[in-house]
């Protein structure tokens, strides 16, 4: 439930929670707001402290997920298009960098103001697990603000570069004045919260568990953040916490067994609902991105080769479902598209998703990493082989299973820590294709982006996106200048 008399203004733009879509400028000041007296209202409340719009358009199309499928060929929507050529994107239409950046301070605001409310009222321990989630998804939000939005986290690095504002307290000013912070400050903030909030939480407080910060949720996300850290041990530890006796295989996306054996209908229906075990955290997202059918630039004739057999060291194929608009557009079909009505039996309303922000699939890739970067390949493979076991057509234990003679034999690295590091992040890419993660890994790893373009003519040209690039940090929206927040150099 949301409740829909909050409002906000956040660096000179107006939000409201339940109407992020109207893109409507607030006229009055952001403290006459609904009174959160109960445990009841601050529950509430902080159902909405988690980004209302998706980042799927501009990560997956600024990352080498998408490509360009020729001139002429599927449409042309500047919230991909200009992505996919390094442009920022002007304006806030449906899954521009500017509604992203406003849904997560929309999230921030809703947390901050639950705090508050709990600071102010005596409501006794039976709060404490709604502050926990409200400190981790404050700290989720502006550990996405960071990463999208300053330069990566450096490890051992000075990480002096701006950060972005970390908001804690509600705004009692239509323009606040705000301090960027650095990237190190920003880290500082997010941990803080995340660690503080992480002791109070509690999975048996909600009746879907799935749309909150739940402790394995809290886990999943601390392994991301500590992924970037580099605190290879803590991503272990964190990773390891994530399901119950270290049950991985049983927790993973069945993508070879119960997901392969469902039609297309009942698979889209399935991927994003709150009994899958494998997802950790769900929320809705007001987004087109499933609508993106036939764009020119994004899941085409070459993404797709990476689920065939000669994609991967076993020689067989993926067993992701591979859908098609009639080639060369394909789609993963993971998204069912949801729409809410303005009013009952209006004609008129919004698309939106429920997003899969944290799952286990992730938090095992996670711990993998930090295994091999630990120099403990023994642990890296064996967490390796389970993933690929759900993954993989026909998998067989005896046949299939990883090692290090074989993934060097395919990818022709001879160092074992730089071969399984690739190993790991290209059974990501494929794993998360269309949602958004590559661009992680992209950034963390400094790995180079190649775009193929062709001319009028027909003739293809590459441009490269490398790892010192200012283009590879999205740029903050316009109206933050407003309150005094520098824009990212170009």
């Amino acid at each position: 439930m949301k409740l829909n008399k909050i409002h906000i203004l956040l660096f000179g733009l107006g939000v409201m929670f339940s109407t992020q879509s109207c893109n409507k400028y607030l006229d009055t000041e952001p403290d006459n707001r609904t009174q959160i007296n109960s445990v009841e209202k601050v529950a509430q409340l902080v159902t909405t402290a988690y980004p209302g719009s998706d980042y799927y358009y501009f990560t997956e199309s600024s990352s080498d997920n998408s490509e360009d499928k020729g001139n002429g060929v599927g449409g042309l929507d500047d919230v991909i298009s200009r992505p996919y050529n390094w442009q920022d994107v002007i304006g806030d239409n449906t899954g521009s960098t500017t509604t992203y950046w406003n849904s997560c301070y929309a999230a921030i605001a809703a947390a901050n103001q639950a705090l508050e409310a709990i600071e102010k009222n005596n409501l006794g321990n039976a709060v404490l697990p709604y502050k926990g989630e409200a400190l981790v998804a404050r700290a989720y939000a502006h550990f996405m603000l960071v990463t999208f939005f300053s330069k990566v986290y450096a490890i051992g690095g000075a990480n002096d570069s701006p950060g972005i504002p970390y908001v804690t307290a509600p705004e009692t000013k239509v323009i606040a004045q705000y301090d960027r912070g650095t990237v190190k400050s920003t880290y500082e903030k997010i941990e803080k919260d995340l660690v503080e909030g992480m002791a109070l939480l509690s999975a048996s407080a909600y009746e879907v568990p799935k749309y909150h910060f739940t402790p394995a949720a809290a886990h999943a996300f601390a392994s991301r953040f500590y992924l970037f850290k580099g605190e290879w041990q803590k991503v272990i530890d964190e990773s390891s916490a994530t399901v119950a006796s270290g049950d991985f295989f049983n927790n993973l996306r069945p993508l070879n067994t119960t997901y392969r054996a469902y039609g297309n209908a009942d698979f889209n229906a399935a991927f994003t609902r709150s009994d899958q075990k494998s997802t950790l955290l769900l929320t809705e997202q007001y987004s087109g991105w499933q609508r993106q059918s036939t764009p020119r630039y994004g899941y085409g004739i070459n993404m797709v080769k990476m689920f065939n057999g000669a994609g991967n060291y076993t020689g067989k194929p993926r067993a992701d479902k591979i859908l098609s608009y009639g080639a060369p557009h394909y789609t993963t079909y993971k998204f069912k598209e949801y729409f809410h009505r303005v009013s009952p039996g209006a004609d008129i309303g919004f698309p939106y998703l429920i997003s899969p922000l944290l799952t286990v699939d992730e938090s095992l890739l996670n711990r993998a990493e930090a295994y091999t970067q630990l120099g403990q390949f023994d642990n890296a493979l064996r967490d390796m082989n389970t993933f690929m076991s759900t993954k993989i057509l026909n998998y067989s234990a005896s046949a299939d299973a990883a090692t290090l003679a074989k993934l060097t034999t395919f990818y022709v690295i001879a160092d074992p820590k730089e071969v399984l590091i690739k190993f790991i992040l290209e059974s990501k890419k494929a794993e998360f294709l269309q949602e958004g993660l590559r661009w992680l890994d992209i950034i963390r790893h400094g790995l180079t982006v190649r775009h193929n373009k062709y001319d009028a003519l027909g003739r293809e040209t590459f441009d490269d996106l490398g790892p010192t690039d200012l283009r590879r940090v999205f740029q903050i929206p316009q109206e933050a200048l407003l309150s005094n927040v520098p824009l990212n150099p170009r």
